[in-house]
């Protein structure tokens, strides 16, 4: 029975008309409503010819809903039948993972992107459909996007009259009415507004009263959270009628709110894409439903929704009169270069808040509290990011290769994929055999692509099932296809024992999966048609164990994270990265690991394993076979600061071992010992005090009269030590390497300047007194550090290189410390002298302190005693 009175009141029914005759006129149309103006209900019954006698109405044709996610696909499903008054799987079905309610006289379907990405490889005429409706495309999930791109490639090539209609909830139009343009004409896709008859929504700013520290990566302000469920109390005080409807990031602040409101007088309900159905069906069916899982209390006459951005849209929560907006979201990232991904808290965008915000405003009028300050909207981004432009794009570079798109440059994206993440994702296709050297996808990618789940788990399947049993591969895959609740624990073994249970909505759910995966492994014919359980022979007569099982599935689908024990809780991936596990955890202690799941922290240079199974090392290796390498090394190691020469073994970073080379070549161990050089410095070398003083005369010369003179620094001796090194083996043979004789070799002996190396920068300089005193080439100017008696007579101040320095002249007392410093000798007898005397004679009497130091003898010796 159809349920007119419904379907009246839905503002959406106005332009049914319009958008009739822009599917009749163009093929394509962009449909703009708000939330809750029934475009994800009643129009699609339309376009099916649902509503009405034919005539009236379009003409009975089969429409495809693709919804973001699989809530909202049986929600819309759900809502659709009841408004013809059925149940779904009759005119109105749905099919998401898992889960599929529809037969032959379904007339209108609603899967999710991922259904739909897999029917279009399957079947690129996606025969049957006439109608194809892609709801919530603003969202920007990279699924929606591709599966987008396909449809239009599928009118364009092979079926012009598939009609296609993107239906957002916000005003971008033009950039989507751009992307549906015929390809004949080029011109836009007409755009149909809906205008919708939404309630007024008033909006209160409810900043915290003090200041809240910043997200970064999943952790949130405690006191953020405590505002936000201080907030859901004022709702209910202030807000006389209705429920309440919390946008928080994840499941995490869901929970902790929902102990902050244990006694708020109302039923609390938590809201996510893996709530119980238990849970989905209350918060869908409205009203004081009480008793359901995820409740904090019994049952009441208001509600208190937590719910992550999945009620943002898509959904209609029925009894919401105030929405809490925490004003934030979560968002996943990827470290191409680590292959590690990790989910952000981001601030929410101003149009994910509008849409917030209308969900108060779809019954009666409401109310919106932002928790944050009214100067934050501007700052705020304008739309999410889009998922193409942060996410592993692995699965997607599978579908355009599949697709006949290798680089994706021919289709109708809403945004290009970047090049550093797709190339990243062209690498893993050809390290799983997925797609050739060119690019192109292969036999096995075709049928990865067909199985649903992302091409590193279809690779495990594939080459799981033969080792460990169709059914095992296919548990431990459905196991690391969807992350399993924290209570699960990190150790990837006791996790699956727990879904083996079924006790809770996961278990439910993952054992659908293994049944699907079960089902896509014996169409792709990736085994021998054998199902075995965990409990069955192995190939070769051994019984398979559970642990070792999910360990080589894990290993499989990321060689890359297996990994090596670096001590109690520190382990080092074959990509590189080190792991840890947290305190503990049942994983402790094992030498090996297999990580499925694990993120990076945000400023943490370590890797957080999440899921991760116990292997033994023949598991790695076996895994990991693509990544093992054997070489002759011979390298500086900085570890032992001296040459290594041996042939190792390795998984990627992994060392796995290492035996001593018999006879290295002498060419390989001089460049060796050359990067170790470079590495540590000339301080390998053996330096005497003659040798340094060189180095000084020589830098002396470079600086103030340039070449031939070389000059000797570190940086340049380093970079010229392929010139001076002999033949060194090792750290000893640098050790015996005097560098006097390095510096020698420098010296300028073709042009015949390195024989006025003594006149130009002498060594020692005799003095009046017979005596040859060093010079101290050490500090800018030269010195020279004399007693003073000994240049009695010395009338000029010494000159070198080729007169142009003169020396510093350290004029010593008798005590061997400078009594006067000075560059002018003439001066200081004249000037200076005097002061001197008068202050030394007393206290060295038996020295000489002549009245006149130019006529007096110089002399080294002391006054004889009387």
């Amino acid at each position: 029975m159809l349920r007119t009175d419904a379907l009246d009141r839905l503002p959406v029914r106005d332009c049914l008309p319009a958008l009739t005759d822009a599917l009749d006129g163009h093929g394509t149309a962009v449909l703009c409503a708000p939330p809750g103006t029934g475009k994800t209900t009643l129009v699609p019954l339309h376009l099916a010819g649902l509503l009405g006698p034919a005539g009236a109405h379009p003409p009975a044709r089969r429409v495809l809903v693709a919804e973001p996610r699989r809530l909202a696909a049986r929600s819309a499903a759900r809502r659709m039948a009841w408004l013809l008054g059925e149940e779904p799987g009759g005119t109105v079905g749905y099919t998401v993972r898992g889960d599929r309610r529809a037969g032959r006289r379904t007339r209108v379907e609603v899967v999710t992107t991922g259904v739909l990405l897999q029917r279009l490889q399957r079947d690129q005429e996606l025969g049957g459909v006439d109608v194809v409706l892609l709801d919530e495309c603003h969202e920007r999930h990279l699924d929606a996007d591709t599966a987008l791109a396909f449809l239009l490639d599928v009118r364009a090539a092979l079926r012009p009259g598939l009609r296609i209609v993107a239906a957002s909830a916000t005003q971008d139009s033009d950039a989507w009415a751009r992307l549906l343009a015929t390809h004949d004409e080029a011109t836009d896709a007409p755009v149909v507004q809906g205008a919708g008859r939404p309630f007024p929504v008033e909006a209160r700013h409810a900043a915290p009263p003090a200041a809240v520290r910043p997200s970064h990566g999943t952790w949130v302000d405690p006191a953020l959270l405590r505002h936000v469920a201080a907030t859901v109390r004022r709702a209910l005080t202030e807000v006389e009628a209705g429920d309440v409807l919390c946008f928080l990031p994840g499941l995490g602040e869901i929970g902790r709110v929902a102990g902050l409101l244990e006694g708020c007088g109302a039923e609390v309900l938590q809201l996510h894409g893996r709530a119980p159905a238990s849970v989905q069906d209350a918060v869908l069916r409205g009203g004081g439903t009480g008793g359901a899982d995820g409740g904090t209390g019994g049952a009441a006459e208001r509600r208190v929704i937590l719910a992550t951005s999945v009620a943002e849209s898509s959904l209609t929560v029925p009894g919401v009169r105030s929405v809490v907006d925490s004003g934030l979201a979560r968002e996943s990232r990827t470290d191409h270069a680590r292959g590690l991904g990790a989910l952000t808290t981001v601030r929410v965008s101003r149009a994910a808040s509008a849409q917030r915000q209308g969900r108060a405003g779809r019954e009666a009028p409401g109310v919106v509290y932002r928790c944050w300050a009214p100067a934050e909207d501007a700052g705020r981004p304008k739309w999410p990011s889009p998922e193409i432009a942060v996410a592993d794009l692995t699965a997607f570079a599978l579908h355009a290769a599949a697709w006949g798109e290798p680089d994706a440059a021919g289709l109708a994206l809403p945004d290009a994929p970047p090049p550093g993440a797709m190339a990243a994702a062209r690498e893993t296709l050809r390290a799983v055999g997925a797609a050739g050297e060119d690019g192109r996808v292969t036999e096995r990618g075709t049928r990865m692509a067909r199985m649903g789940v992302h091409p590193r788990l279809a690779r495990a399947l594939l080459d799981g099932a033969p080792r460990v049993g169709v059914r095992a591969a296919a548990e431990a895959v459905a196991l690391l296809s969807e992350e399993p609740p924290r209570d699960y624990g990190d150790d990837l073994a006791d996790a699956l024992r727990t879904a083996r249970r079924g006790r809770d909505a996961y278990g439910a759910r993952w054992a659908a999966e293994v049944r699907r995966l079960r089902a896509a492994l014996r169409a792709a014919d990736g085994t021998d048609g054998r199902d075995a359980g965990p409990e069955a022979d192995h190939e070769q007569g051994g019984p398979v164990d559970p642990r070792q099982a999910a360990g080589l599935i894990a290993a499989l689908a990321h060689p890359e994270r297996v990994a090596a024990a670096r001590g109690g809780r520190s382990w080092l991936m074959a990509g590189g990265t080190r792991a840890e596990c947290p305190d503990g955890s049942p994983l402790r202690g094992a030498g090996w690991l297999a990580v499925a799941v694990a993120d990076r922290p945000v400023g943490s240079p370590a890797a957080r394993v999440r899921l991760a199974a116990a292997i033994d090392e023949a598991t790695a290796r076996e895994a990991a076979a693509a990544l093992r390498q054997e070489s002759e090394e011979v390298r500086w190691d900085p570890d032992r600061g001296d040459v290594v020469a041996a042939r190792t073994e390795r998984l990627g970073a992994l060392e796995l071992s290492v035996r001593p080379l018999e006879r290295p070549g002498p060419q390989a161990l001089r460049a060796a010992v050359l990067d170790g050089l470079r590495r540590e410095g000339t301080g390998l070398l053996r330096w005497t005090r003659d040798s340094r003083a060189l180095r000084e005369r020589l830098a002396f010369l470079h600086r103030e009269l340039g070449a031939p003179w070389p000059e000797v620094s570190e940086r340049a001796l380093l970079a010229r030590a392929d010139e001076w090194l002999g033949a060194v083996a090792n750290r000893a043979g640098l050790a015996r390497t005097d560098a006097g004789d390095v510096l020698r070799g420098l010296l300028p002996w073709a042009e015949g300047e390195a024989a006025r190396l003594d006149a130009l920068a002498p060594e020692r300089v005799e003095v009046p007194s017979g005596s040859r005193v060093r010079v101290d080439y050490a500090a800018e100017q030269p010195v020279l550090a004399v007693k003073l008696q000994e240049l009695f007579g010395w009338q000029e101040t010494p000159r070198i290189a080729d007169g142009r320095v003169p020396l510093l002249v350290h004029l010593l007392s008798p005590a061997g410390r400078p009594a006067a410093v000075t560059g002018d000798l003439a001066g200081f007898w004249r000037e200076g002298y005097r002061a001197v005397r008068a202050e030394l004679r007393g206290r060295y009497p038996r020295h000489a302190w002549p009245e006149d130091p130019l006529s007096a003898l110089p002399t080294r010796r002391v006054n004889p005693r009387r």
